[in-house]
């Protein structure tokens, strides 16, 4: 069964940066385009960002563009997210999914796999 593992999670001052990374258990999504999301208590699931497999088509969430920076090593079969500047309302669960559609409008649809996210806390 194919797994997506997150890693990088952590507590962090505002300002501040952290680097989340996604691994597969498999080569399953080297072929496919890999996004991450995030939720935070309460609130509805997020679109952070998406990168297409070739790393040729990268979307990104109004609200961490120009912040963030979504890459992939498919060699090591690992999707990252550095996240940068980071604010308090960054605060969230960041899960990796793999093998949805995203355009420059959007989230098309979401894949099959999930992560089971990994804590991100940016205090004040």
């Amino acid at each position: 069964q194919v797994q997506l593992t997150e890693s990088g999670g952590g507590l962090v001052q505002a300002g501040g940066s952290l680097r989340l990374s996604c691994t597969a258990s498999t080569r399953t999504f080297t072929t496919s385009t890999m996004a991450w999301f995030r939720q935070a208590p309460g609130k509805e699931r997020e679109f952070v960002a998406s990168i297409s497999w070739n790393s040729y088509a990268i979307y990104y969430g109004d609200s961490v563009k120009g912040r963030f920076v979504i890459s992939r090593d498919n060699d090591k079969n690992t999707l990252y997210l550095q996240m940068n500047r980071l604010k308090p309302e960054d605060t969230a669960a960041y899960y990796c999914n793999g093998g949805g559609a995203y355009s420059d409008l959007g989230v098309m649809r979401t894949g099959d796999y999930w992560g089971q996210g990994t804590q991100v806390t940016v205090s004040s």
